[in-house]
């Protein structure tokens, strides 16, 4: 008897709790509700847009003299006067006299000469109206035959004569003037190997000097390089003016930046053996910059050469490009997907796109750890290639 009422109360207990359980839980707060929402991430973006651009090609090179002559003599004697810009960095123009020889004897030939003339004019009369007399003579048969010929001989030989004089007397002249030495150009002298009283020999350089107007400039480029440049195949000799590309020159020299225009004037035919580059000239016209010193010789100086134009290109900074040929595009509902391009060619901070690209796009510039294709994104817009 006892057991069953101890089994009837663990009963009345366990229904008992598991009444008491069941108001608790229906008496309880209902939980929070929580809507799991999509994370975004903030980018920098660029609109991009089809456009033509104009190809550069850049290089480097040092600035060497348009021309270069060596100051020889063409008579022997002493120098009797030197002009004071007639060593190295003087500059000099056109026609000026920049040495003077002894003149002395060559002004005595000169006369010599002079004199020599005059007697072979006189000769030559003599013999000239002679002839004239002896062929009347032979008209009116007054003398015989041979001796009008002998008469001619002798006037033709006068001739001559009369002809060496005259040309001596030019080239005693022309020596004469030859002791001065002239500037064939506007230039500077480079450097110079003669002093006042030294004896100078015909052929003996005096003096190196180079023209101050223009000075050009030596570039290598590579085969791909001159991909971009729109010069005739197989041209020979110097670009016409209206094809030549213009080319920029720069540099920072003494805490100071300088740039110059010139013009890429031709390529040198030979092609290195070891480097496989070819050289392409660009000359300077110094008048035309008149903002900027003179193009010094021996500046080494960087270069941008106008290329050809590219059409329908896309150009966009090079932090948008992914795995060397991808970028990642915003679409109208903000979310990121990769694209394949094609390049045309990297340009200083940039990358020219040739294809894969509309106008219109919108382009990712932000550098993103962790990419997730179709990931949610709020775009901000940049202005330009920033």
């Amino acid at each position: 008897m006892p057991n069953a009422i101890k089994g009837i109360m663990t009963i009345a207990v366990l229904f008992f709790a598991v009444i008491v359980a069941y108001g608790l839980v229906k008496s309880a707060p209902a939980p929070d509700q929580f809507t799991r929402t999509e994370s975004t991430t903030s980018i920098r973006v660029l609109e991009v847009n089809r456009e033509r651009v104009r190809l550069e090609v850049s290089s480097q090179g040092s600035v060497m003299p348009y021309k270069e002559s060596e100051l020889i003599p063409e008579v022997n004697g002493r120098v009797s006067w030197m002009s004071p810009n007639l060593l190295p960095g003087g500059y000099f123009t056109k026609d000026e006299v920049l040495l003077r020889i002894d003149n002395s004897d060559y002004r005595s030939k000169v006369a010599r000469s002079r004199a020599g003339l005059s007697r072979s004019l006189a000769e030559e009369e003599l013999a000239r109206f002679e002839l004239g007399r002896m062929e009347e003579l032979v008209k009116k048969k007054l003398t015989s035959q041979s001796s009008l010929e002998t008469v001619l001989r002798n006037h033709r030989i006068a001739e001559a004569v009369l002809q060496d004089s005259r040309i001596a007397l030019e080239q005693a002249a022309r020596d004469l003037q030859r002791t001065e030495i002239k500037a064939p150009y506007d230039g500077l002298v480079r450097s110079e190997k003669v002093d006042l009283g030294q004896y100078v020999s015909r052929g003996m350089g005096i003096a190196s000097i180079y023209a101050a107007q223009y000075a050009e400039v030596r570039l290598p480029l590579a085969d791909k390089q001159l991909a971009y440049l729109d010069l005739p195949l197989g041209h020979r000799g110097e670009l016409a003016a209206e094809v030549a590309p213009e080319v920029l020159l720069f540099t920072d020299y003494g805490g100071k930046h300088y740039e110059w225009i010139g013009n890429l004037v031709r390529t040198e035919a030979e092609i290195d053996s070891k480097s496989r580059m070819v050289t392409a000239v660009v000359r300077v016209n110094n008048n035309d910059n008149v903002d900027q010193p003179d193009l010094p010789i021996g500046l080494f100086v960087n270069a941008r050469i106008k290329g050809r134009w590219a059409e329908g290109v896309v150009t966009i900074p090079r932090a948008a490009l992914r795995n060397q040929s991808k970028v990642l595009v915003v679409d109208k509902d903000n979310r990121l997907h990769y694209r394949n391009v094609e390049i045309l060619r990297f340009e200083s901070d940039n990358v020219i796109v040739s294809d894969g690209l509309e106008s219109g796009d919108v382009v990712n510039i932000s550098p993103l750890q962790t990419i997730v294709e179709g990931m949610r994104v709020k775009p901000m817009l940049q202005s330009g290639n920033s």
